[in-house]
């Protein structure tokens, strides 16, 4: 262990000379504290040697943005580099999942164990009603967290491709439920929908060219144009646009009636009949 004064030298040393010897000498001289640190870390079953690893890397990343004229140890200031590198790696190691996203799961994953413990139901499976409930007041998160990571810590990995029976071809994904549309649904709607397209371009002939203008302007394009642009482009009031607006929609939806009832069986005519809504 490095007395003060010979850490605040090789600090120095490390920060203004960039001397490689002074921060191999800091790193080195603190191994006892990432070791005890990883020993913390021992009960997510990994293995001790890869969190010392982990530990040594966060330690390093501490000595290169240690200052040493703060006035405090280098220790205390590495512990934290310490522990969140050791902790980065279980949680992208305990699980091919990954386990926590925000703060409040990583907060959840490193204390449900200690407070299982305290519960005395560290090797109990599912939790109780009453036990989810005091871990979710402790550690400040909704109980269904609670629930769902203890579920998620207790339960392994298991591949989709792991057959369901151990001489049976069946394996697990081919019993997931497909959840989109089938391709059936999806021929069906893009036909409608070309058929509505013709029958849109075979109705707006049926409008004059202010009427098809307006519409246009209005429903046809991905960021419309306003009531008053189109005043001001006409030179008449916003209320009359309105006007030449909805007696236009109610042409096109006669011709639009008109068209898919003349061609095409009543069934399909009311399937793609489109209702247009000023």
């Amino acid at each position: 262990m490095l007395t003060a004064e010979e850490e605040f030298r090789l600090a120095h040393l490390w920060r203004d000379k960039h001397d490689s010897a002074a921060a191999n000498k800091l790193v080195t001289s603190h191994l006892r504290l990432v070791a005890r640190i990883a020993s913390g870390y021992r009960g997510y079953g990994l293995p001790f040697g890869d969190l010392v690893s982990e530990g040594n890397i966060g330690m390093m990343q501490a000595v290169q943005r240690f200052d040493p004229d703060r006035g405090f140890r280098l220790a205390t200031y590495a512990m934290w580099w310490i522990r969140a590198a050791i902790q980065e790696y279980v949680l992208h190691s305990a699980s091919l999942v990954k386990m926590g996203t925000t703060a409040s799961q990583k907060k959840l994953f490193f204390n449900l164990r200690r407070i299982k413990g305290n519960l005395n139901a560290l090797d109990a499976g599912d939790l109780s009603s009453e036990q989810a409930d005091k871990i979710a007041e402790v550690l400040d998160v909704p109980v269904r967290d609670v629930v769902t990571m203890n579920l998620r810590m207790n339960g392994p990995d298991r591949s989709l491709n792991t057959p369901i029976q151990d001489d049976g071809a069946d394996q697990w994904q081919d019993h997931m439920p497909d959840e989109s549309e089938s391709y059936e649904t999806v021929l069906a709607d893009r036909e409608i929908f070309d058929m509505r397209k013709a029958c849109l371009a075979k109705a707006l002939p049926s409008l004059n060219n202010r009427e098809r203008h307006i519409l246009s302007e209005r429903w046809l394009k991905e960021d419309p144009t306003t009531l008053e642009e189109l005043a001001s482009e006409y030179r008449v009031s916003r209320e009359r646009i309105r006007q030449i607006e909805t007696r236009a929609l109610a042409k096109l939806r006669k011709a639009m009636k008109n068209a898919t009832t003349a061609h095409l069986p009543q069934a399909v005519a009311a399937a793609i009949a489109v209702e247009v809504h000023p």
